[in-house]
């Protein structure tokens, strides 16, 4: 194998690790946000969009290179008096070719797998941020909500409380009016029975006094007649 080729299947099997790293649940995607967001990312990447499309284009300068290849000795012309070797050295040929077109083809998918899979896992450490935060405004607000609620049911039981109270001392008074009420209208009634009784006894005693003038008139008239019978 040549030493472009090596180069490439070296970055092929680093390729094939790294998409492993990245797929086995070996470490959370806050992590591999924190370590894709580190300074030494960060410093390089500016000239990232660069690099990779450089990275690209020679691996589809090789995926071509591997196909010509291929279709340069998949198609021999065939003699009739061609020897063993040289078909043997086409055969081998062909296989490197064919080696070569895998090799690069699969370089190239995994190279693409790797940058998207940098982007998911960037944009699910971001949701998950995000949810986090969301559920932390969620469990505030359900705690100021509860916390309302108890106040208001607090102040609602206040209320209650004192019209409940007030009910109370509303129904004292109106008990207190209707016996005073009742009172009154009891010691209305003893008046007018004792003013009537003292109107009866005025008119009783008027009639005494009338009675005890007569019988004062009659002495005095007895008394007169028999001094002159005298």
């Amino acid at each position: 194998m040549s030493l472009q080729w090596t180069l490439i299947a070296g970055f092929l099997y680093l390729e094939i690790v790294i998409v492993l790293l990245l797929v086995l649940p070996i470490a959370s995607p806050r992590r591999w946000n924190t370590f894709f967001k580190s300074r030494f990312l960060q410093g390089i990447q500016q000239q990232a969009g660069i690099y990779f499309v450089v990275l690209l284009a020679v691996l589809v300068l090789f995926l071509l290179d591997a196909i010509r290849e291929m279709r340069k000795y998949s198609s021999p012309e065939v003699t009739d008096h061609q020897h063993l070797d040289a078909e043997m050295q086409g055969n081998m040929r062909l296989f490197r070719a064919q080696r070569n077109f895998y090799i690069s083809g699969f370089a190239l998918f995994l190279c693409l797998v790797i940058r998207r899979l940098v982007t998911l896992i960037s944009q699910q450490a971001s949701l998950l941020a995000q949810s986090e935060a969301a559920m932390r405004q969620a469990q505030s607000a359900s705690t100021a909500a509860k916390t309302l609620l108890a106040q208001t049911g607090a102040s609602n039981d206040n209320e209650s409380n004192e019209a409940q109270d007030k009910e109370l001392q509303v129904s004292t008074l109106r008990k207190k009016i209707t016996e005073l009420e009742d009172k009154l209208k009891s010691e209305s009634k003893d008046k007018h029975a004792v003013k009537e009784q003292a109107e009866n006894i005025t008119k009783e005693y008027d009639r005494l006094l009338e009675e005890h003038s007569k019988l004062q008139k009659k002495l005095l008239a007895s008394g007169d007649s028999d001094k002159k019978a005298d």
